[in-house]
């Protein structure tokens, strides 16, 4: 009887439907892209095969990684007729739909996972033994590549003979010919394939190694991050109960109301936001879960989630109803993704964004009464809340939940928020006006506190802490000057805090070119010095500060200078400077000399008048001389009578520095 093509015989068919191996390239040789996806794959598979163990050994040095199962092995007929059948679908034959030992519902289903292979490896030895059958061969990815290119429709693979004599039962491959950078370390890729599977461990009876050590659930590695945590079912209870930092837990119905089917699983929330970051491993995400492995890398990217919640989102979904053996195949070619416009996906998507929801609002409630507790810890903090009105009272409440909602990523983000946020509530309570608060979602908050900075009591609360921290930056000084320490401690000193030369100067950034440059003219200078005037020179910076070019000089403190010293050397200074910036453009940048000294000029006490005369010629040049002593006495007059007029702003400031010396917030 001749063969029929649709419902015509083959020899009087017109038209013919041929596949080319170059298929290959579409489901395997160019799909996967991770070794740990790969490795599911094989993983995958000796679960079908009833395997108990599955081992992975990685060699470095051979660059190689080999997979062995236990499980029931191929006999000949199996590798032909199953495992090189591209697209062998085991489901349709209902005798197949549970492994023959244990039972298990199969994972596999479409006939092409092992073609992952393909994508990690140019060299795949597959040996496997069945009723003491073996089988071996060879798949050589360049090969197959140039049968591809001759248009070739089959692909034999070689025929192996050195069958491994350890291998009495069960399946082993051999991946050479490495193409991606798998050298990750051991416990990363423990770590990656403990997150993908969720049937390791005893209640299985399956068990996985990596280089001779068993995966374990805690292998995954946020479990000790979780916060708070929502469970669907037994699943979802047992991985709580693998949590040792849970502050809350809320049991959920996993009943999709629409359809009637059931999910198992969790969802929880992590700490802080950085807790979601994991080396190259984003773990802000939602898996799904079918039958044991992931089907899903993601599913929070397909909602438009925008709270600021989300981004501390964690979680497993298991649906197996997606992967039912009389429904149709929804997962993708890549079996990474789901078929979107399924009725069952639809339906699962819909139950997650109510759940979503809910979690929103209690994480909402639960970061806002956690808020509360840890600022009043510091006693300032709690003694000012306290003083509060029972209205005013919730609006603090409001706002410390506020801020323990945002993706703050360090402690002194934190402790800075805190700040100017009790700085704005102070502002508003002051102008009547804290309803403004209310309207104040989180992720806007900072920027929202920000603004209060520009304002005069805010404004005078802050000043007031940089003038403190600037009196202890003088007594450090003082305490320097008088200990006698090395001249260039305290130049340093000076350089760093420019403002004790002049308030009016500020540290700048963004001149170590011309630095480099100044410093080569000056080096040019001393070679022209005298011993003696080398020996009298300790030290010597130049910086851009204020528009104006300075240069600092620093002389011992016992050393007495004259005048006309002073004059000398500083305008070699000035001149070599002079020179440089004209070279760049800056003919008419201003420059000053600063000499800082310890004693007294000679010709000050020597002469009438010595000390103006002096002041008058050196400043006909751009110089000027100031004493140790002199420049703390100023600096400390200048900031102690501003703090002096400041008290008032004394009250907030005390809350202000109590959150600073909190240890932790």
């Amino acid at each position: 009887m001749s063969k029929m093509a649709g419902n015509v015989p083959e020899q009087l068919a017109l038209y013919r439907m041929t596949l080319s191996l170059n298929v290959l390239n579409h489901l395997g040789i160019n799909l996967y892209s991770n070794v740990p996806s790969v490795l599911s794959e094989v993983v995958a598979n000796a679960w079908d095969a009833d395997a108990q163990v599955v081992r992975v050994e990685i060699d470095a040095k051979a660059e190689k990684i080999t997979i062995t199962d236990d499980g029931h092995g191929m006999s000949r007929e199996d590798v032909n007729g199953k495992f090189l059948m591209v697209g062998y679908r085991r489901r349709d034959n209902s005798t197949e739909r549970l492994t023959p030992k244990f039972k298990r519902a199969v994972m596999g289903r479409k006939g092409i996972g092992k073609l992952s292979l393909f994508s990690i490896a140019n060299c795949i030895d597959v040996y496997s033994t069945k009723d003491q059958q073996r089988s071996a061969f060879r798949m050589d990815v360049q090969d197959i590549k140039e049968k591809i290119s001759e248009s070739i429709t089959s692909y034999f693979p070689l025929a192996l003979t050195d069958f491994p004599p350890d291998l009495s039962v069960g399946t082993r491959i051999v991946l050479s010919g490495l193409k991606k950078t798998i050298w990750q370390a051991e416990t990363a890729l423990r770590k990656r394939l403990a997150r993908r599977f969720s049937i390791i461990g005893d209640a299985h009876d399956f068990a996985i190694e990596v280089n001779g050590t068993p995966i374990v659930v805690t292998d995954r590695d946020y479990f000790h991050r979780i916060q708070f945590i929502w469970t669907y079912d037994d699943l979802g209870n047992a991985i709580a109960a693998q949590c040792p930092n849970i502050e809350n837990i809320q049991k959920r119905d996993g009943i999709l109301a629409d359809s009637g089917f059931t999910v198992t699983g969790w969802i929880g929330t992590v700490r802080e936001s950085g807790d979601l970051k994991d080396g190259t491993d984003n773990l802000n995400k939602i898996l799904i879960m079918v039958r044991g492995k992931v089907a899903q890398e993601d599913v929070l990217d397909t909602f438009t989630e925008g709270g600021i919640y989300s981004k501390y989102l964690i979680g497993e979904i298991h649906a197996d109803f997606l992967d039912a053996d009389d429904q149709e195949d929804i997962a993708t070619s890549g079996r990474q993704r789901i078929i979107e416009d399924d009725p069952r996906y639809k339906s699962l998507l819909h139950f997650l964004q109510g759940e979503l929801k809910n979690i929103q609002n209690q994480w909402t409630t639960l970061r806002n009464t956690k808020g509360e507790k840890v600022a009043l810890e510091i006693p300032a903090v709690k003694e000012w809340f306290t003083s509060l009105s029972q209205e005013n009272k919730a609006r603090a409440r409001s706002l410390f939940g506020k801020i323990n909602q945002l993706t703050l990523s360090s402690e002194p983000d934190r402790k800075r928020l805190l700040k100017h946020s009790i700085l704005a509530f102070e502002s508003l309570r002051y102008r009547d006006n804290l309803q403004a608060l209310d309207a104040v979602s989180p992720e806007h908050l900072d920027a929202f506190t920000m603004i209060f900075k520009d304002l005069d009591d805010i404004e005078a609360t802050l000043y007031h802490q940089i003038v403190s921290e600037r009196l202890q930056i003088i007594q450090a000084l003082e305490n320097k000057v008088e200990a006698n320490e090395r001249e260039k401690i305290i130049q340093k000193h000076l350089f760093v805090h420019l403002w004790l030369l002049d308030p009016s100067w500020e540290r700048v950034t963004g001149s170590e070119y011309m630095e480099k440059q100044a410093s080569k003219e000056f080096g040019d200078i001393d070679a022209k010095l005298t011993p003696k005037e080398l020996e009298g020179r300790i030290d010597l910076k130049y910086r851009v500060t204020s528009g104006k070019h300075l240069i600092i000089e620093l002389k011992r403190a016992d050393r007495i200078l004259t005048t006309a010293e002073v004059l000398e050397q500083g305008s070699k200074y000035r001149s070599a400077l002079r020179k440089l910036l004209n070279a760049t453009g800056q003919k008419r940048a201003p420059i000053e000399v600063v000499c800082v000294v310890g004693r007294p000029l000679q010709d000050w006490e020597d002469e009438e008048n010595g000390r103006d005369e002096s002041a008058r010629a050196l400043d006909e040049k751009g110089i000027r001389v100031v004493m140790y002593q002199e420049l703390i006495e100023n600096a400390h007059r200048a900031y102690k009578s501003y703090l002096e007029k400041k008290q008032e702003a004394g009250r907030i400031l005390k809350i202000i520095q109590s959150i600073d010396d909190q240890e932790s917030y």
